[in-house]
């Protein structure tokens, strides 16, 4: 799609549940619809708009449309009285299915350092990259392995404690929905035995191990040449000289947290593997423990590639230490967590700078009987409240979601994927569907019902990401992008040179651009599609 789509009528362009809630968002007048068989051109459902909300986000009167009462499997448009037409969209059972499958395959679309061709690769493959040992600044003469792993983004930067999130997002996903993700092979190393996510994850935990320093168990902060190649240079034509950007705290704590649920998710599967992680998670740890001071990581001279800065290392190390003491059970890591949970940092987060909300999850994920009451009784209802208030303002918003005007930022549908991931943990902790249901809107908003009309995740919709920032989807000459990325959305901020040119003064939900250039609306990254494979996964149970 070269040209946005300002929806006069959007609907999720994957579908609707067919026994769920069913709305349609429209701008302008109140006015009649009709609900089109698209096989048949027969009207099979017409229906009236509602009162409007003034939403100011995206800068439009929105009326819903309730087509709830169809429930009969299919795909089928809504048309206006004026004639206008929504995107198609399927009513099914499990409408979610391939979008869940492709969200997940964008990792394997995201490896480094192994060829990608044949059947699983499709059109997107392209020849192994970055082998070449990568040099530790401060230690010229010291070269270490940097093969493996997933990019990062548009780029081809691997960084620690990004790739600790979008693992702990998708093992998560694995522990909380294991049914979402049965009978799937689609991965070279597909076995039968263990999950296809567990074998993605592993991927980028063999990585991890790679950047665990020998000897003191910090983890460098970044692997990345000192500048980002052009724009159509394809994996395996970056050669420029690999970096091992120094240790960091945060690192270390997202790694310690990753390592010590994998060691508790991989036992059952792999033994050896769950010890090594667990060996892994203590040692990072200790060096966590050996330096309780440590400032925050900057771009050593000379690197440009992106900092993924934090000055705050607390919420990461409350993680490390709650997720230790859920698979360890030893009360030195429940008395770290005790004590971390009293420092004033983000307890309910789940961005890869503010940690704090795994530490809670691990926390509360280990039930009551085992943990300190009061702590529990704390964390529970700071988590319920979060959610409380991400309900109401979803409730608030024309098109249901829980971004506020100036919550449209770079990266805003992280921010969109991460409060639904929140809510189906409050989902989980309290067993109220309300929470359930507002999160499916925020996945609703994501897959097209939204200003735009445009679904945010490529080969998914009728009218999705067709120009993302993404080096090989630009570089491989082929029409259609790699399938399955979550583009990152409106950024009201415009930080990039063609949305300035071009979108000044837009509303802020109107603020993306389809374009290659933007990167600051228009690039994907791991930890956008983490949260949605989770998101996606509990609504295909």
């Amino acid at each position: 799609m070269s040209e946005q789509h300002l929806g006069a009528i959007t609907v999720n362009q994957a579908g609707y549940p067919s026994s769920g809630e069913k709305l349609a968002k429209f701008t302008g007048e109140t006015s009649r619809y009709q609900v089109i068989d698209a096989a048949t051109g027969n009207v099979v459902f017409t229906g009236q708009t509602g009162i409007y909300v003034e939403d100011k986000p995206s800068g439009c009167r929105v009326h819903t449309g309730d087509f709830s009462a169809l429930t009969l499997p299919g795909k089928y448009r809504i048309e206006g009285a004026a004639g206008e037409r929504s995107a198609a969209f399927v009513i099914a059972d499990k409408p979610y299915y391939e979008l869940q499958q492709g969200l997940l395959k964008a990792f394997y679309y995201y490896r480094c350092g192994t060829q990608l061709d044949g059947d699983y690769a499709g059109a997107w493959g392209h020849k192994a990259c970055h082998l070449a040992e990568g040099t530790v600044i401060g230690q010229p003469e010291l070269k270490r392995d940097s093969s493996g792993g997933w990019h990062d983004a548009g780029d081809y930067g691997k960084y620690s404690g990004p790739g600790a999130k979008a693992v702990a997002d998708l093992l998560l996903a694995w522990e909380l929905y294991p049914a979402a993700f049965a009978g799937v092979h689609t991965l070279p190393e597909s076995d039968g035995v263990m999950p296809d996510i567990l074998l993605e994850c592993r991927v980028e935990l063999d990585w991890l191990f790679k950047m665990q320093e020998t000897g003191s168990g910090g983890v460098y902060h970044k692997l990345t040449t000192q500048h980002f190649p052009g724009l159509d240079v394809m994996p395996e034509e970056d050669t420029a000289e690999l970096y091992f950007s120094p240790v960091s705290a945060t690192a270390t704590g997202d790694f310690a947290g990753v390592m010590a649920m994998a060691a508790r998710i991989y036992q059952p599967f792999d033994e050896a593997y769950a010890a090594r992680c667990l060996e892994a998670a203590r040692t990072a740890w200790s060096w966590l423990t050996a330096h309780p001071h440590v400032p925050g990581f900057t771009n050593p001279p000379g690197i440009t590639t992106g900092e993924y800065g934090d000055e705050v290392d607390s919420d990461e190390r409350f993680w490390a230490a709650a997720e230790l003491f859920r698979t360890t059970g030893d009360e030195q890591f429940h008395g770290a967590a005790r004590e971390l949970a009293k420092l004033p940092f983000p307890k309910y987060s789940l961005g890869w700078g503010d940690m704090g909300g795994y530490g809670t999850l691990a926390y509360l994920l280990q039930g009551e009987a085992g943990t300190d009451p009061s702590l529990y009784a704390e964390l529970r209802e700071g988590l319920l409240a979060e959610a409380g208030r991400l309900l109401r303002q979803s409730r608030e918003d024309g098109y249901r979601i829980s971004l506020l005007e100036e919550d449209y930022i770079w990266g805003s549908n992280m921010l969109v994927m991460n409060n639904a991931m929140l809510l189906l943990i409050a989902e989980h902790v309290s067993g109220e569907p309300e929470y359930a249901a507002c999160a499916l809107d925020h996945l609703h908003y994501l897959l097209g019902r939204n200003v735009l009309g445009i679904s945010y995740v490529s080969g998914f919709g009728e009218h999705s990401v067709m120009h993302p920032h993404h080096r090989p989807s630009v570089g491989d000459h082929v029409l259609d992008p790699v399938p399955g990325l979550v583009a990152g959305g409106p950024d009201r901020g415009l930080h990039d040179e063609y949305v300035r040119e071009h979108l000044q003064g837009k509303p802020a939900a109107q603020c993306y651009a389809d374009h290659e250039d933007s990167y600051s609306t228009n690039e994907v990254t791991i930890y956008w599609n983490s949260p949605a494979v989770f998101v996606t996964a509990r609504f295909n149970c």
